[in-house]
């Protein structure tokens, strides 16, 4: 077996710890560029949204490099994401590629039996035993809940910071340094370090900068190369910015939904909105806005992918949200034909029209 999945955000990182740790061959796709968009749109409908593209590029890019086996993400929600995994399986198999295809989906949707059948297509292929499997679970976790912290706390911090640019350069030997590692141990160590280290860059706790709560449709915020590397950008004016949206998140999310005890704080914020659950992340993006003007935030981006048909209904709500509560909020829209220089104009005049405003605050001018 060799297995293959899409790229999102860092979470390859933990996908390496955990077949690492399974004894299992696994192929990580380039990380995410022109090319794979390029090639995942030339074997995508037209209309389908980016995600969708970059994705079929992974796969197809993985195939290349031999892989026989692709773990494909579901969704039994009321979000075209849903069709995702049945759309591509499809086309690649008109393409010709026999190959294994496991649909990871919500276990509480498609039924525990159901759930672990599919997984054990995975777990038969491991040559450990089920020790080490379990141990292979909880270290893949470990893994994805140290890069999310540290992602987190640099993205926020960086605003904070006395020489421009330490945070951004952490996070990139973090990652770089994380990929080398030749076993799931040694890498929860490169990650512990790192996480630690954070605490010795020094910051300049009188400086007051401009704070971004980065919200929308799930894909488009976690994956860097989707929003055009966004949370760099704003790193980079010297921007603090805070997602709550993750993969420990979704995965948290997941399995603490049927029981209603998912989101306590998101879902109760939305309730003023939004209060029901309309498919994809929508009623998240609002919560999320709400709690970021609540903890004193000074304003938030929503991104999402063209057409995205819940995250078009939250850019409805948030016009209302923005003028009720006096909260800039700027919505990025993208798909494959986004220009790169318009992009970061708007973003340019977003902070600059936020700074501004905060110096108002904080002069009385």
């Amino acid at each position: 077996m060799k297995i293959t999945f899409p790229h999102f955000g860092n979470t390859h990182l933990a996908a390496k710890a955990l077949f690492d740790g399974l004894g299992i061959e696994c192929i990580i796709p380039p990380v995410n560029n022109t090319e794979a968009l390029e090639l995942g749109s030339k074997f995508s409908p037209e209309e389908m949204c980016l995600p969708y593209k970059i994705m079929m590029g992974n796969y197809l890019q993985s195939i290349e490099l031999g892989a026989d086996t692709i773990i494909l993400p579901g969704s039994c929600g009321p979000c075209r994401f849903g069709e995702y995994c049945e759309l591509q399986i499809n086309a690649l198999k008109r393409m010709g590629h026999d190959l294994t295809f496991i649909v990871i989906d919500n276990p509480f949707d498609i039924g525990k039996v159901e759930f672990l059948n599919r997984l054990s297509k995975i777990s038969n292929n491991s040559p450990v035993g089920k020790v080490k499997k379990i141990r292979a679970l909880k270290v893949a976790y470990t893994v994805i809940e140290l890069i999310e912290k540290i992602e987190s706390k640099v993205h926020y911090l960086a605003g904070f910071e006395v020489n421009k640019g330490d945070f951004k350069k952490l996070l990139k030997e973090c990652i770089e340094n994380a990929e080398k590692a030749i076993s799931p141990l040694q890498m929860v160590n490169i990650l512990k370090v790192y996480k630690n280290n954070l605490s010795e860059i020094p910051l300049n706790k009188h400086k007051s900068p401009v704070k971004i709560a980065i919200i929308g449709e799930i894909y488009t915020v976690i994956e860097p190369f989707s929003n055009l590397y966004i949370e760099d950008k704003l790193m980079d004016y010297g921007v603090s910015t805070k997602r709550m949206l993750t993969p420990s998140w979704w995965i948290k999310d997941a399995i603490l939904s049927p029981f209603k005890l998912n989101s306590i704080d998101i879902r109760k914020a939305s309730r003023e909105y939004l209060p029901y659950y309309i498919g994809g992340h929508a009623r998240e993006c609002i919560g999320e806005v709400l709690i970021a003007k609540k903890e004193n935030f000074d304003g938030a981006i929503q991104i999402f992918p063209m057409g995205c048909m819940p995250e078009i209904v939250s850019k409805a709500i948030l016009t209302s949200i923005s003028n009720d509560k006096d909260f800039p909020i700027m919505t990025l829209i993208v798909d494959e034909m986004t220009g790169e220089a318009g992009y970061i104009t708007r973003i340019e005049a977003f902070v600059d029209m936020l700074e501004r405003r905060k110096n108002n605050v904080l002069y009385g001018s």
